[in-house]
């Protein structure tokens, strides 16, 4: 007697969703429960006076969210790193596709660009605060200043990344520069661009530490600061990991705008 075998129908795409993304959420939180252990393994190990347990991180957080203290600084130095990185993205992406394009455009900017992507933004600090005051004009250049060149050096690279073969061949069916650009240049370039403005975003938040350290009143790098001056490791802490998590946060919101918003270019993120 022959047994036959009947396969299994697939799986609908929402149920393979579904199981991938609750894989996916299993992981993470086992990758946080074992970063918590070892983050209270060494509080355990070096004491309060070096390394705030999760509890007391937790706590000071709920001290400082109750005073307003936590909630300001994080609205502070959010518009301060979107303000600044918006503007990195509205120059350096035109301004990458002109020097990606353009040679001449290239060779004029190329040695202001190779000059100044190497002095980091710390070393202007001194300078924007004599020049633009304390206020938020200096930190919001600041950031603006670490964002525009990585923008600019990942736009340009994603146009030079462009097939020769494809360019001519569009050309000689009659495309103009503005349908090259369109159809052949961008759908290339998006990739690059959405990474380059996320280590944008990356360096954004290491220079908003510093430029509040020296010029703010408010803001997570002034918050760390001022829990320094009072001995406080705790707020230091919760300083340090509002960072993080706000830095965690932007980057996929980042990308999931991104995917959506450049589906149409065939970009996957």
């Amino acid at each position: 007697m022959t047994t036959v075998t009947v396969a299994a129908p697939p799986k609908p795409r929402a149920e393979r969703r579904a199981v991938r993304g609750l894989r996916a959420a299993g992981l993470y939180t086992v990758s946080v429960l074992v970063g918590l252990g070892v983050w209270q393994l060494l509080a355990l190990h070096y004491g309060p006076s070096l390394v705030a347990s999760p509890h007391e991180t937790l706590t000071a957080a709920g001290d400082l969210a109750a005073d307003g203290t936590l909630t300001d600084s994080v609205i502070a130095s959010s518009r301060r790193i979107l303000i600044g990185w918006g503007l990195g993205l509205l120059v350096g992406v035109p301004a990458g596709l002109l020097v990606g394009q353009i040679k001449v455009v290239r060779r004029l900017l190329e040695p202001y660009i190779e000059f100044f992507r190497f002095i980091p933004p710390v070393a202007f600090v001194t300078l924007a605060v004599v020049w633009l005051g304390i206020g938020e004009s200096s930190k919001v250049v600041l950031i603006f200043y670490t964002s525009v060149f990585i923008v600019i050096l990942n736009t340009s690279a994603g146009v030079m990344s462009v097939g020769e073969s494809k360019l001519r061949a569009a050309a000689s069916l009659g495309a103009s520069r503005g349908q090259i650009l369109r159809g052949i240049v961008l759908p290339s370039t998006v990739p690059h661009i959405v990474t380059g403005a996320r280590l944008a975003m990356g360096n954004s938040f290491l220079t908003i530490v510093s430029a509040e350290i020296v010029a703010a009143q408010v803001g997570l790098g002034s918050l760390i600061w001022t829990s320094r001056n009072y001995g406080r490791i705790d707020w230091v802490f919760v300083g340090i990991i509002t960072l993080g998590i706000l830095g965690f946060v932007f980057d996929r919101v980042l990308r999931i705008v991104a995917s959506r918003v450049l589906r149409r270019y065939g970009v996957k993120l």
